[in-house]
């Protein structure tokens, strides 16, 4: 790749890097970002620097098997390498992953909670779902192996108990994706305490399907089958297609879903309109919180 071109992903990382820590979705010395310069190099942030104040020279470039290549003396890559190498490896159309930690969607994958409800047109066009990888110890192989089967059907997941991780054809739509992440959960989270949620219907989320063509947008698998079309016996694997929660509802294109509202229901009055003192609304919360954790 041409120094200049080289130079400019030095400057797209750093600017990318700021953003994620001006917007909280790092602290310390936490996430990390690569991109392809090469057919079997990577350019990478360093190990031990915080996202907020890098520069382009503390970048450092690998081979696919994460050996140095080039970089400052004492630079070396991120120490969660492993898990953009196995990105890189499993999906070839990929040019860019970021990792952070923002904190609503961190919240839910230590939760346990996947974002892998139809609630949002967008997100379901662009990402589908927001599966969580299972628990590996950070900067080991663990948690490569953990991420590695749903990388190849998802560019957004959740990592149990560590953050989010995001893919795209190059820097910028990588970190797009995260900030669809974070917007998404906390559009989520803001619905569940209100005490539910209206689903997009199963049939209108195959018309979202039809319509990334049209827009242009790449998907690495498609939405998995509505599990009440599925034969006996038969499973959608979230390895090999997109689980989304979305009911069969034919005609309708919203569906009311109230199974995280029974911790208000008994502050509704026979009109509708809810009426709680402050003492009862932070009580109401507390329960909300138990109930979504415990879901």
């Amino acid at each position: 790749m041409p120094s200049a071109d080289l130079a400019e992903l030095r400057d797209a990382i750093v600017e990318i890097g700021r953003r994620l820590w001006q917007r909280g979705f790092v602290a310390s010395n936490d996430g990390n970002i690569s991109v392809r310069v090469g057919p079997d190099r990577l350019l990478m942030t360093p190990a031990s620097v915080s996202k907020g104040f890098m520069t382009p020279d503390m970048m450092v470039v690998t081979d696919l098997d994460g050996r140095v290549i080039e970089g400052a003396p004492g630079r070396k890559p991120s120490s969660e390498a492993l898990m953009h190498l196995v990105a890189y490896r499993e999906r070839p159309d990929i040019g860019a992953v970021v990792h952070s930690h923002p904190p609503l969607s961190t919240g839910f994958a230590v939760a346990g909670i996947p974002l892998d409800r139809a609630v949002l047109a967008e997100v379901v066009t662009t990402l589908g779902s927001i599966p969580i990888a299972d628990y590996g110890t950070p900067s080991t192989p663990e948690l490569a192996e953990a991420v590695a089967p749903l990388v190849k059907a998802h560019d957004g997941l959740l990592l149990a108990n560590h953050g989010a991780l995001a893919l795209g054809k190059d820097l910028f739509a990588a970190y797009y994706k995260m900030e669809t992440i974070e917007h998404f959960a906390r559009i989520s989270l803001v619905a569940r305490m209100l005490g539910r949620e209206r689903l997009l219907s199963r049939e209108e989320v195959d018309r979202l399907q039809g319509l990334r063509d049209r827009y242009g947008i790449a998907s690495p698998a498609p939405v998995c089958p509505d599990p009440a079309t599925m034969p006996a016996g038969a499973d959608g694997d979230a390895a090999s297609c997109q689980v989304v929660v979305a009911p069969s509802s034919p005609g309708e294109r919203l569906v009311p879903d109230t199974s995280v509202a029974r911790g208000v229901a008994a502050a509704v009055g026979t009109g509708g309109e809810i009426r709680l003192t402050y003492a009862q609304l932070t009580s109401l919360s507390e329960d909300v919180v138990k109930e979504i954790v415990q879901a």
